[in-house]
């Protein structure tokens, strides 16, 4: 995937450029962010996505007054038909961008002492947790364990450089925190979590499918899960987040 750990910042920076004002992205466009990203979207397609709309919007804008975009729903389908695009255009393009990604995410800012860090901060925050304290504890222990690996990293080790590699291994963690998380939560805040997260979506119900709504639900009510609790994200994405 082009730009694979800059995959969050880009679009929010085209968003925040095409839109003409600095508008801080909420919690529900994060989560569909990590929905695209999760789901193999190219960067690609989510920027030519967000031109589209706008495009779209602004010719639209010069005949009728018209509300203003205020979130990234608004350029869910478009985001979707230029990543259908993409893949009929390039089937098969895709095979030489994982030689360089190592290199191009330490490059970008993703060097073993930063990642290490992160890992152990994350780790810190889970050991003081004070809900689902073993699964909590167990992931501490692994992140600890993977942040010695990044740190004794050299060149002859290419498993220990590589970052994807890394990042699935993460995303792994995560699922069985949020397992245990949600196992954990009671009843009345995982429905408050959901009334939320239904509240959030209803202005963008038209525009995304029902699987799009489900999932963008989903993970915004694991973001909150972990907000409630005070807890962090794993994901080398949310290093410059926390």
């Amino acid at each position: 995937m082009l730009n694979y750990f800059n995959y969050f910042t880009e679009i929010e920076d085209r968003f925040q450029q095409r839109r003409g004002a600095l508008l801080l992205l909420s919690t529900l466009d994060w989560s569909l962010i990590e929905m695209w990203r999760e789901a193999g979207v190219p960067l690609e397609a989510v920027l030519r996505g967000i031109d589209a709309a706008f495009d779209k919007y602004e010719a639209r804008q010069k005949k009728a007054r018209m509300q203003r975009i205020n979130g990234l729903a608004w350029c869910s389908q478009a985001v979707m038909q230029a990543a259908e695009e993409l893949r009929e255009a390039a089937a098969g393009s895709a095979a030489t961008s994982s030689a360089t990604g190592s290199a191009e995410a330490r490059e970008s800012g993703f060097e073993h002492e930063r990642v290490a860090v992160h890992l152990e901060a994350a780790a810190t925050a889970l050991e003081a947790a004070t809900v689902a304290q073993d699964a909590c504890a167990a992931t501490a222990t692994r992140l600890r364990e993977l942040a010695a690996d990044v740190r004794g990293a050299t060149s002859e080790s290419p498993k220990a450089n590589d970052l994807e590699a890394l990042e699935r291994t993460l995303t792994v963690l995560e699922e069985k925190l949020f397992a245990a998380l949600t196992a954990a939560a009671p009843e009345e805040l995982l429905v408050g979590l959901k009334e939320h997260a239904a509240r959030e979506l209803a202005p963008y119900r038209a525009r995304m499918g029902a699987v799009q709504l489900r999932q963008v639900e989903h993970q915004f009510v694991q973001k909150q899960l972990l907000v409630h609790y005070n807890l962090p994200r794993l994901s080398l994405f949310y290093m410059s987040q926390q």
